[in-house]
C-alpha cells in the first residue's frame, strides 16, 4: 500500500520541549504548497516530550518521534490527512536521549539511536505499524580523543540499507560506523566486522547514502569534514576523500547531510556558520558548489521535497524555505522564514 495522496501535502516538524530546555510544544503540522513551497502552520499535531526527531512509515500513514529524555522513548502516531496526530503507542528505547530513528525498507522494524545511551534499540513492527516490545539492544563501548563530547560512546544514527546490505550505525563517541545484519526472525542485530574507525576526532554524525547504494557521504560533526566513502555490497566502507564541511571562517558544525534526488549535489547543514554547503558529487568527491546562508546560526536539519529545501533552525526558532535550482542544485531562500519555536527535525 502506498502512502495516502493526501499526505504529500502535509509536513510535520519536531523540535524540544521543555523537558529539554526548548520552548515546542509537541508535534507540529503545517500544509505546504508543492507548487509554491509555502508552508501554513495548522498548530500543534500533538502534545508529546521533546519529540527531536521524526520518520514516517514506508507504507502506512504512521509517524514516529523519539522522546529526547533522560530515559528515552519512541512514540507511534496515526497522521490523518489533515495533519493530526493520533498516538498508538510509546515504548522506552533502553537508553538515555534517542536523537534518531529509522524504519526498516520491508516496514517491519524500527531502529533507535540512543545518544546518551550509545545504544541501538530494535522494536519489531505489526501491521498497523505498532512498535511492540524492544527486541534487542546493542552496546557501543570505547571512546574519543575529545574529553568532552568523546567521553563515551553516542550512537548518532541508525541507517538501515535500502536492499539487502546490513544495518549502519553511526557513533559519534568512538568514532566509529558499526555494521550489523538483522535477523528478521528474532529481531536481533548481529554484528558484522571490522567497523570502520574515521580519523579520531571525527565525531561522525549522520551519513547519507547515494541512489545507486555503491557510495554514501558522512559528517564529521566535531572536526567539520565530509568524507566520500564507496560503499559494497556487505556494507563495507572505503574512504575516497574528505574535504571541509563549510568555507567560512568560525566554528562548524555539521548537522544534517542529504544527496539530492538525482543523485548529482550533496546538501550538508553547517551550524555555528549557519549554511548549507552545497557539492557536485557526480563522480564520487565531494566538490563545493555554493555555500547558501540560511538566516540563522544552527540549522539543526533540513528535508528535499520536490524542488523545495525546508530548514530547521532551531536556535532561530525558524523554517527557512528554499527553492532548489533543478540544473544546478543551488538553493534560493523564498518567501519569509516560519516562525517554529525550537524546531530540530521537519518531515515531508
Amino acid at each position: 500500500m502506498g502512502r495516502v495522496t493526501a499526505q504529500a501535502a502535509i509536513v510535520h516538524i519536531g523540535g524540544y520541549t521543555a523537558e529539554s530546555g526548548g520552548r515546542a510544544a509537541g508535534i507540529l503540522a503545517a500544509r505546504r504548497d508543492p507548487a509554491s513551497g509555502e508552508l501554513t502552520p495548522l498548530g500543534t499535531a500533538v502534545v508529546t516530550a521533546s519529540p527531536s526527531f521524526l520518520v514516517r512509515h514506508p507504507a502506512l500513514p504512521v509517524l514516529y518521534a523519539v522522546n529526547e529524555l533522560a530515559e528515552g522513548q519512541v512514540s507511534a502516531f496515526r497522521a490523518a490527512p489533515d495533519g493530526d496526530l493520533s498516538p498508538l503507542g510509546v515504548q522506552p528505547t533502553g537508553g538515555a536521549e534517542p536523537c534518531h530513528l529509522a524504519v526498516a525498507p520491508d516496514g517491519r522494524h524500527l531502529f533507535v539511536a540512543n545518544y546518551g545511551g550509545g545504544s541501538v534499540a530494535v522494536f519489531p513492527l505489526d501491521s498497523a505499524g505498532v512498535p511492540g516490545e524492544r527486541s534487542d539492544l546493542v552496546h557501543h563501548e570505547g571512546h574519543g580523543p575529545d574529553p568532552e563530547r568523546q567521553e563515551k560512546a553516542h550512537c548518532h544514527m541508525a541507517s538501515p540499507d535500502p536492499g539487502a546490505g546490513p544495518l549502519l550505525a553511526v557513533d559519534l563517541g568512538t568514532d566509529s560506523v558499526y555494521r550489523y545484519d538483522l535477523d528478521a526472525a528474532s529481531g536481533r542485530l548481529v554484528p558484522r566486522a571490522p567497523r570502520l574507525r574515521t580519523p579520531a576526532g571525527t565525531g561522525p554524525r549522520h551519513l547519507a547514502r547515494h541512489p545507486d547504494g555503491r557510495r554514501c557521504w558522512l559528517v564529521g560533526e566535531l572536526d567539520g569534514t565530509v568524507t566520500a566513502y564507496d560503499l559494497t555490497a556487505d556494507g563495507a566502507l572505503h574512504q575516497r576523500e574528505r574535504v571541509d564541511a563549510s568555507g567560512r571562517a568560525g566554528h562548524v558544525q555539521p548537522s544534517e547531510v542529504a544527496v539530492g534526488p538525482d543523485g548529482r549535489f550533496l546538501y550538508v547543514g553547517n551550524r555555528g556558520v549557519g549554511t548549507i554547503a552545497v557539492f557536485s558529487v557526480a563522480d564520487g568527491s565531494p566538490r563545493l558548489v555554493v555555500e547558501v546562508d540560511t538566516g540563522g546560526e544552527w540549522p539543526r536539519h533540513f528535508a528535499l521535497t520536490g524542488e523545495h529545501l525546508y530548514v530547521a533552525d532551531e536556535r532561530a526558532d525558524m523554517i527557512r524555505i528554499f527553492r532548489v535550482d533543478p540544473d544546478t542544485g543551488v538553493p534560493a531562500a523564498v518567501g519569509e522564514p516560519v516562525p517554529v519555536a525550537s524546531p530540530t527535525c521537519v518531515r515531508p
